[in-house]
């Protein structure tokens, strides 16, 4: 309970993935939002499910009535990076940001239709509307920022793989071939910087509450470099219904191509990120106890 009779009910999903890394985090969730909620003047209606596992979020209304989103990210900085973004981007293509605390990884947020994203859409359509989004994104940084780059962020990523490999061995012959992959693209030039979604897909662009905007992007995991990084990760959107289909191979090498024309994005160096971001991933699911959900991804890699 967090005052008032709500009822807060930690989704499975968001507890499954912290239960073993932030536990401490889960069981101050329920104070956090009292606290929220009594410093912020918010009245909390309910919890989004099924969610994400890195954050908790919850449809508010303010005192005025006026319906907003909380969010509560787990510990590190990524409620701090996000915040960042979205004061960058100003409601242009994402969320606009009300208000954060950065000590308690809390953010007020414009509220979206969480139960409508872009993957409510026919296949075609909801990929133009990802791309009509990630244009307004991707802007150019400013000159001082705190935003990551894309080498940074996969070099962690890779030192994470390394570790993978060394616990499931398995996995050693797909990580290297997505290793020596990233780096040849970070030794070649690529397109100018941009700041970057960071999980750019369907179901992260959701309907908007107003009449601003039809799509508005939530939950980026920011971070500033060539846009193919960003494109990578829609690639592979749906991916389950792609395993589940016949003619998967094919259908992916033309989403490669039509993501690459409609963006004048070099297809190959498309191809080679969507390629270590879905190793990458394969290897975190190992890492998280999601098997299945790594072999979808490695499966996806042999398409490309």
């Amino acid at each position: 309970m967090t005052g008032d009779g709500f009822d807060l009910r930690i989704p499975d999903r968001l507890h499954e993935a912290q239960k073993r890394f932030a536990p401490p985090w889960l069981e101050l969730l329920p104070g956090r939002v009292a606290q929220l909620a009594a410093a912020w003047g918010l009245t909390p209606e309910r919890v989004v499910t099924p969610g994400g596992r890195c954050s908790l979020v919850l449809l508010v209304r303010t005192t005025t009535g006026a319906p907003l989103t909380l969010k509560l990210v787990a510990p590190g900085d990524a409620a701090e990076r996000e915040a960042e973004v979205l004061g960058l981007w100003q409601g242009h293509g994402a969320v606009r940001l009300v208000r954060h605390d950065g000590a308690l990884g809390a953010l007020l947020l414009e509220r979206a239709r969480p139960e409508v994203s872009l993957r409510s859409l026919p296949e075609a359509r909801a990929v133009l509307e990802t791309l009509s989004v990630a244009h307004r994104l991707w802007q150019e940084p400013p000159s001082r920022h705190a935003l990551p780059d894309v080498a940074g962020v996969t070099a962690s990523q890779a030192a994470r793989m390394r570790s993978t490999v060394a616990e499931e061995p398995e996995l050693a012959g797909a990580v290297d071939e997505a290793l020596a992959a990233r780096q040849g693209l970070l030794a070649e030039a690529a397109d100018g910087p941009r700041v970057l979604h960071g999980d750019l897909r369907q179901g992260a662009v959701l309907a908007s509450a107003s009449d601003r905007a039809p799509w508005l992007a939530v939950g980026p995991h920011p971070l500033v470099g060539e846009r193919a990084y960003d494109l990578a990760r829609a690639v592979r959107d749906r991916l389950h219904d792609l395993v589940a289909s016949s003619g998967s191979a094919a259908v992916t090498r033309r989403r490669v191509r039509s993501l690459a024309d409609a963006t004048e994005v070099d297809a190959d160096r498309l191809r080679a990120w969507a390629s270590f971001r879905a190793v990458e991933s394969a290897a975190r699911s190992v890492r998280e106890g999601r098997r299945r959900d790594a072999e979808a991804l490695l499966e996806f890699t042999t398409w490309l």
